[in-house]
């Protein structure tokens, strides 16, 4: 049985020197009001939308590469790790606090966490167009692409689909869920999997160069999708997907 999740929510972790421009960044391409930095060292806060309820927070890191990982929100941390580690997840951390940190079988990290959430925000309007983050799109090795789409269907039994890129492996969403998984297979050999944002919007022009304006940079422009790195350096993804019907 896959385990019961009802909510993902995405953390973006930022080395301590692009954590201030990296969260401003981001809180203007979404619209979202930051909200008050909370831990020991204020290392958190959230991205709270104008309506609905949040999907993406703020961790700043205290050392090492930014990076992304994935909360995914069900009723019983422990029993959706016991799910997880039978599927070939490895546990990494079992806190008090009652979340569980994990590793997939292609190394990402990943959380278990228990607090509610259920309405999806809408997509932001800019001017004539809209865009919205929908996606988590993880990046592993070839090898690795075919078992990490088995693991993650499994775990969130969410059935696999099909894309006209050969290398995209995107995940069927239930209804309402604020980010769809996907398993992209890259070019090369990292491990351990790595992980990106990407936005769906019904102008991608427009809204690259809204991202530029923010000071986003274009590393490269495909058929369906644009590159772009962050001021802090993290890659992520603008695509011709409709932020609406979410396909």
């Amino acid at each position: 049985m896959p385990a019961d999740i009802f909510w993902t929510s995405a953390f973006l972790d930022f080395e301590p020197s692009g954590f201030e421009v990296g969260v401003r960044f981001w809180a203007d391409v979404t619209g979202y009001a930051l909200s008050p930095r909370r831990g020991d060292s204020a290392e958190f806060a959230t991205l709270v939308p104008p309506a609905g309820d949040d999907f993406l927070r703020v961790q700043r890191l205290r050392d090492g590469p930014s990076r992304r990982h994935l909360d995914l929100h069900v009723p019983d941390p422990g029993a959706a790790a016991r799910v997880a580690v039978d599927l070939g997840a490895a546990i990494s951390v079992e806190s008090p606090h009652g979340y569980v940190v994990l590793t997939s079988p292609g190394g990402f990290t990943f959380c278990f966490v228990s607090h509610r959430a259920s309405a999806r925000p809408e997509p932001a309007r800019w001017g004539e167009h809209i865009s919205l983050v929908d996606q988590l799109c993880l990046d592993v090795r070839a090898a690795d692409a075919d078992a990490e789409t088995q693991f993650w269907s499994e775990l969130t039994g969410w059935p696999p689909t099909t894309s006209s890129i050969s290398t995209l492996f995107p995940l069927v969403r239930p209804p309402g869920m604020p980010l769809r998984l996907m398993v992209q297979a890259v070019g090369d050999d990292r491990f351990p999997a790595t992980a990106h944002l990407d936005l769906a919007g019904t102008d991608r022009s427009a809204e690259t160069e809204r991202h530029q304006v923010l000071g986003a940079a274009v590393q490269h422009v495909a058929d369906k999708f644009t590159v772009l790195h962050d001021p802090a350096g993290a890659v992520y993804c603008i695509t011709d997907r409709d932020p609406v019907t979410v396909w």
